[in-house]
């Protein structure tokens, strides 16, 4: 068959049902259309044009292309190609950048068609594109951008380098992104690269009594199998606690439906997974233990050897049962929370090449010195010989701090001593991968008729599934944002993780403070509608403020900043006729005794080159970003030559990006390193300093454990605040959220403003339509369009508001921003529609109900 492919006439004589998208990636080495969900056509990455139409490129098969036209962004010439780069800059459209160039060819087969859309078209028009970072809101406002103009045939300047903090630095690397040129893991080939596919469990629960692989080491192409007794090192692998095997051996009991059995290597992709589904398994199938409450029982069976209970977090301060007693009005519930997943829309991938007596690891993990250290150990190697590279990923929201396969594809490259490829299809890592807990809370809060808070009780539980993951400091964080961001006097709180044999649940954006947050908030309106009282007011008169305590015993003593927010949207909720309100506190650093720090190197390449080395990663956040920021507001260097590269060989070691602290530590570090730097650019050029390297760190080490006897309780260096109006039309549907951020001092507004946007959106897909179902521990759909993220139309308008309260130990005074964003979402939703329909919500999700 022959057709046109960006201008250039072609011929194809392969297999005539061979998706476009592979012809493109595999054969042609066009990599701008992304495989976020092939062939389930539903994320949008895939989208091409074909005869004048956008089309989703994993699901045309190549017989529909025969004497066709079709273009990708590398052919639609150099004035449109630039005009979408600048305008997604300028505007930040362009986040992790994964989504991107799917989203500028539909944006541009529809200003083809539609000169001067309405923003109701340009959403309709993105209904097939899914964007997990932004909210759509900076999409929207490029696109409308580019509109004008091309209707004026003008062209958008590439927005200038500014580098100062506070300013509107365009991101790193975005026009890169958002013309997909960036590279992916998964876009990464190397010669004589081979490819692997694991083989999984069938069941949640069973015990492996045999392996037949006779089959599948027949299947041509097939290289070799690898299990469990081929790990040279640990088998097991964990964040806190190693219960996470890479293998299931023969004889051992499986613990979900995504525990891998086996990984075959092989010749091609599409070999090792037929290859894979060759494998023979046979088992002894056990009841699965589904139910945490259940999990719990003293006759449960044990998933783990020290049994079901993974960890206990307790608070417990002052005299409840006077309290009580001196309360006169009370709220009580039993609050419960789903299981979501993540959805980044760049599945999880990795590379590894043997080299250098070694192993060298291409990873878009959430923390390369810890994939380092968890992969040296499962090849018995010492850690200087695991070399680990980022490879800025797309979207991580919590869900790439365990490793996925990095290890997988480690053991495989020092195994045969070749380079070994493996990419997750959006089945597999919807199997495989971390999700949200879901939180059982019982919940009673009391409060005078003054309308002070007097006390709260709470019981948490929260399924951690099959492995602990970072189950323990989830529901520790739980209990430690049990009072949300209010001072209550006597608090008492148990909260409990445990093992199931559910998928596993671990970090996600905003760690179990959304879930308490839910409870909490709903609890205040209903004092509220006992008690009389204005919900406002009721909010502002019992927020944190300096001199206050947080549930844990912390006194706040700068930095609060919950008043301010409230202020900022004080009008807008009273105007309302149907509308919801919450605040939110959250953590910025991992605290509660274990440290937070991080190293800097800047290296002094030459006059035109300075390369910033790093242990953060880029995720679409902006942390790259931010770093250029901190490095030439510090010392006037030009960010134009400045390089950030994030490698475990240069030793600028941190930890996970976790827990909103990459701003933060990345700031201090900085500015730390800069120091010397500075005191020597006094008197030298960087041609002077060229071949010098400038080291510096920040570290936090004075948080204190939970339940230590300490003169002082700090359980995190910094925390931040936030206020979230929800407003209904008179259909009681969501017209629009306005949320009000605390963030200490906003390093860059564009940024900002596109972390609080795609927050927002994360928490209100949490609130009405988001829910992985399990039935026995097997999720019901493993289709990412059965997740309910929210598409474009069923976005509403987002309005932030920035507010500055300056932060002690934060670098400019900033506060962490990733996770914040979505933690008072779900609730000022629920709190809306009980304003219109007075039915209080006690369950997400809620139906949805989007305008």
């Amino acid at each position: 068959m022959k057709f046109n492919l960006n201008g250039i006439e072609k011929e194809y004589n392969g297999d005539e049902n061979l998706s476009l998208l592979k012809y493109l990636r595999n054969i042609e080495g066009i990599t701008s259309p992304k495989d976020g969900c092939s062939p389930q056509a539903s994320c949008g990455a895939c989208t091409v044009e074909l005869n004048g139409k956008a089309v989703l490129s994993c699901v045309t098969p190549m017989k529909k292309v025969e004497n066709g036209n079709i273009l990708t962004i590398e052919g639609i010439g150099n004035y449109k190609q630039e005009t979408f780069a600048n305008a997604f800059v300028e505007k930040g459209g362009t986040q992790c950048g994964f989504c991107t160039p799917g989203i500028v060819m539909q944006s541009k087969v529809l200003l083809d068609n539609n000169p001067n859309p309405s923003t109701n078209e340009i959403r309709k028009a993105l209904t097939p594109n899914l964007c997990r970072c932004t909210g759509y809101t900076k999409i929207i406002d490029s696109i409308q951008y580019v509109a004008g103009a091309f209707r004026e045939n003008k062209e958008i300047p590439k927005p200038k380098q500014i580098g100062k903090v506070g300013k509107r630095q365009p991101k790193y690397d975005a026009d890169k992104l958002t013309l997909g040129k960036a590279i992916f893991v998964d876009d990464m080939k190397f010669d004589g690269m081979l490819y692997a596919a694991l083989k999984y469990s069938d069941y949640p629960r069973a015990i492996v009594k045999d392996i037949d692989f006779t089959n599948a080491l027949n299947h041509n192409g097939v290289i070799k199998i690898l299990t469990a007794k081929d790990i040279p090192g640990e088998r097991n692998t964990g964040l806190i606690v190693n219960d996470w095997p890479m293998f299931i051996d023969i004889g051992e009991e499986t613990r979900y439906v995504g525990d891998a059995i086996a990984i075959v290597i092989a010749e091609t992709q599409e070999i090792a997974r037929e290859a894979a589904k060759l494998i023979s398994v046979d088992y002894e199938i056990l009841e699965s233990l589904t139910d945490m409450e259940n999990a719990l029982l003293p006759d449960a069976p044990k998933i783990h050897n020290n049994g079901n209970l993974l960890y206990e977090t307790i608070i417990d301060r002052g005299d409840l049962t006077e309290a009580r007693r001196n309360s006169d009005f009370i709220s009580s519930g039993i609050y419960h929370t789903q299981m979501i997943e993540h959805a980044y829309m760049e599945p999880e991938a990795a590379i590894a090449l043997a080299e250098n007596d070694g192993i060298t690891v291409y990873s878009q993990g959430q923390g390369v010195y810890e994939d380092r250290k968890q992969i040296a150990k499962v090849l018995n190697l010492p850690e200087e010989k695991v070399r680990v590279v980022l490879v800025p990923n797309c979207g991580g929201f919590g869900g790439k701090e365990d490793l996925s396969v990095q290890h997988h594809a480690a053991l495989c490259s020092h195994i045969i001593q070749k380079p070994v490829k493996i990419t997750l299809t959006r089945d597999e890592s919807i199997l495989m991968s971390p999700k949200r807990h879901p939180l059982r809370m019982k919940y009673e809060v009391g409060c005078n008729k003054e309308g002070k808070l007097t006390f709260l009780e709470a019981d948490i539980l929260g399924d951690t599934g099959a492995y602990a993951s970072v189950g323990m400091k989830v529901l520790e964080r739980a209990a430690g944002h049990s009072t949300g961001a209010y001072t209550i006097p006597n608090v008492k709180v148990k909260s409990k993780a445990v093992y199931t044999n559910n998928l596993p649940c671990g970090a996600m954006r905003g760690f179990g403070v959304n879930q308490v947050t839910f409870a909490i908030e709903s609890c205040i309106d209903d004092l509220c509608e006992k008690g009389g009282f204005d919900r406002w007011q009721f909010r502002y008169d019992n927020a944190i403020k300096n001199g206050d305590e947080t549930s844990t015993g912390q006194i706040i003593h700068q930095g609060a900043g919950v008043r301010e927010t409230l202020i900022a949207v004080k009008d807008i909720f009273k105007d309302a006729k149907y509308a919801g309100i919450a605040c939110g506190i959250k953590n910025t650093g991992i605290g509660n005794g274990m440290p937070d720090d991080g190293i800097v190197k800047i290296e002094i390449v030459s006059k035109d080159k300075v390369v910033l080395n790093h242990g953060w990663t880029e995720m679409g956040q902006g942390v790259n970003t931010m770093a250029v920021q901190f490095l030439t507001d510090e010392t006037g260097i030009d960010p134009n030559i400045i390089e950030v590269k994030v490698d475990t060989s240069k030793e600028a070691r941190s930890g996970m990006t976790t827990a909103s602290r990459a701003t933060s530590i990345i700031g201090n570090s900085i500015r730390e390193t800069c120091k010397k730097l500075k005191e020597d650019l006094r008197t030298n050029t960087l041609e002077q300093l060229s071949g010098k390297t400038y080291t510096g760190q920040w570290i936090c080490d004075w948080t204190t454990k939970p339940g230590a006897d300490v003169k002082e309780v700090i359980t995190h260096y910094s925390y931040s605040y936030a206020t979230q109006v929800v407003l209904l039309n008179d259909n009681g549907e969501i017209e629009k959220v306005v949320a009000a951020h605390d963030a200490g001092k906003i390093i860059n507004p564009t940024l900002f403003e596109g972390q609080i946007e795609g927050s927002v959106h994360m928490g209100l897909g949490y609130a009405i339509s988001e829910n992985v179902e399990l039935e026995n521990g097997v999720p019901k759909s493993t289709r990412l369009r059965k997740l309910g993220v929210l598409r474009a139309k069923e976005t509403p308008d987002i309005e932030v508001i920035g507010v500055e309260v300056s932060d002690p130990n934060g670098p400019h005074g900033a506060k962490g921003v990733g996770e914040i964003g979505l933690v008072p979402t779900a609730a000022a939703v629920a709190n809306a529609f009980y304003q219109y329909d007075k039915h209080r919500y006690y369950k997400l999700p809620i139906k949805k109900r989007v305008k």
